[in-house]
């Protein structure tokens, strides 16, 4: 009897640490399975505690800036802003700040993808000393000396010891979890919806013109592409912009050459390209439709058809497609 006693503890205590560690419910999405390093399979309580740490701003240097400083959830997870000033040194940032969605299936991450995961990601703008400009050793003092913080992390590891790791992982199975496809464009690929007629002919535009880059599905090829932005910067200690790909591979096919965005939720995302020069969607097809495009830093996809006739009608028709990957849904879910 007393042995009973002594096991039921012992059930009750294991069942609830599989219960804080039971998988992630991801959904089925049009993109196939949610691909996860074996590493770092995201548990619930690990998203959790990544969805909290996302979100706090004692993250940074002088605690005034977190993850989502830059990434709203209303705007797909960017800030509606060309290059933000909202970092710890208030500088001005090189960088546009990109939207967060569908990262799972990414191969690379930031504008010049001069990151594979998104584990080593989080480190980036952690560390950059004008974005959060925190010292990792800091941080987890921070973390180690917080009230919450130590059960949240032993409730997903086992152990309340908090390390660079495993906040950088629990961030990372967070992140995964920001799936955007309940757009209209998905609704009508699953024969739950209609597209507008001027919505199919900007489908039949996109498919001649922006497939090869913008692969259905996605609507990314995951790759770099020099898409014809000019090179020419005047704003001092800004020079090296344009350099995209190049500065992770030095190889000098790379200048100019930046990750392809996803075309899903450009109605929440604006301004648009790396450095969030176009304001409006219209620009961006004016820069793709005119031969101002075709310059030395555009890639051959696009000087191949630089000077292709495309009527007002059907730059429209694209806008009206291009509005109809906006997921509302995705949007609104968010914190």
């Amino acid at each position: 009897m007393r042995l009973s006693w002594f096991i039921i503890p012992l059930l009750m205590g294991s069942c609830s640490l599989e219960e804080a560690n039971s998988p992630y419910p991801f959904p089925e999405t049009p993109f196939g399975e949610v691909p996860q390093p074996e590493r770092n399979q995201a548990s619930a309580k690990g998203v959790e505690l990544g969805k909290k740490l996302f979100f706090d701003t004692r993250l940074s240097k002088n605690g005034s800036v977190s993850c989502a400083t830059c990434h709203h959830a209303d705007k797909a997870f960017s800030d509606g802003i060309a290059l933000t000033e909202a970092g710890v040194s208030g500088k001005k940032l090189l960088r546009h700040a990109p939207a967060l969605f569908n990262l799972a299936w990414y191969e690379g991450l930031f504008w010049d993808g001069g990151s594979k995961n998104l584990e080593s990601q989080v480190f980036g703008p952690l560390m950059h000393p004008d974005e959060m400009g925190m010292d990792l050793g800091e941080l987890v003092k921070k973390l180690q000396a917080d009230s919450e913080y130590p059960a949240l992390f032993k409730g997903v590891w086992g152990t309340d010891s908090i390390t660079s790791q495993r906040f950088a992982h629990a961030i990372a199975q967070y992140e995964r979890t920001l799936i955007s496809y309940h757009s209209p464009y998905d609704n009508w690929k699953a024969g739950e919806g209609a597209l507008s007629e001027p919505e199919l002919r900007g489908y039949a535009v996109y498919q001649t013109f922006c497939s090869r880059c913008h692969t259905e599905g996605l609507f990314t090829d995951l790759s770099h592409h020099a898409n014809g932005i000019d090179s020419q910067i005047t704003t001092p200690g800004f020079e090296l912009m344009y350099m995209g790909h190049y500065r992770i591979t030095l190889d000098s096919s790379d200048i100019g050459k930046f990750k392809t965005p996803s075309l899903r939720n450009l109605g929440f995302t604006a301004p648009y390209m790396h450095d969030g020069r176009f304001v409006e969607l219209d620009e961006v097809l004016d820069h793709y439709f005119k031969e101002h495009r075709n310059n030395s830093l555009a890639d051959e996809i696009l000087k191949t058809n630089a000077y292709m006739e495309v009527s007002q009608q059907q730059k429209n028709d694209l806008k009206a497609f291009l509005y109809a990957l906006n997921d509302t849904t995705f949007v609104k879910q968010q914190p």
